[in-house]
């Protein structure tokens, strides 16, 4: 072998573990960057109660089969006005789904804020025992907190 050609394997055995390192890091990126997304996109006053409604995604490669969360309303002065269980229902992998809940006897003004207190019943087809609430994002269209 001449010594240009014994330089450039060299150059290119140095450049390898970089390259390699950088896919495999990508390839365990990707897989954890899934999640769920909980967003509270409006809330209506609706025959003496407050209609919630929610754009839920999922971000894991597969469908979550059923998801329900363990939910606290809390009232206009910061304290529990109930405590329930939302059942967010199926949610497919890549596509948004809207769930709207009511709450009878409870003026929307009168929600300060809502948080997940946790997850109830998750249905994932994975190894990952928590889908529902690993890597879960929770945001707020209105000034109503959504906190988990």
């Amino acid at each position: 072998m001449t010594k240009a050609v014994q330089n450039l394997v060299r150059a290119v055995l140095l450049a390898l573990p970089p390259i390699a390192g950088a896919g495999l890091a990508s390839a365990e990126d990707t897989q954890g960057a899934g999640g769920v997304t909980i967003e509270l996109s409006s809330a209506v006053n609706q025959d003496h109660g407050c209609l919630l409604s929610f754009v839920v995604e999922n971000a894991h490669p597969a469908d979550i089969g059923g998801a329900v969360y363990e939910t606290v309303l809390f009232g206009a002065q910061g304290e529990v006005a109930l405590l329930t269980l939302l059942d967010f229902q199926d949610l497919p992998a890549g596509r948004p789904r809207v769930r709207q809940f009511k709450f009878a006897g409870l003026a929307c003004n009168r929600i300060s804020r809502i948080l997940i207190n946790g997850v109830q019943d998750c249905a994932y087809p994975g190894d990952l025992a928590d889908a529902c609430l690993s890597g879960l994002t929770l945001r707020s269209r209105l000034e109503t907190e959504l906190i988990g």
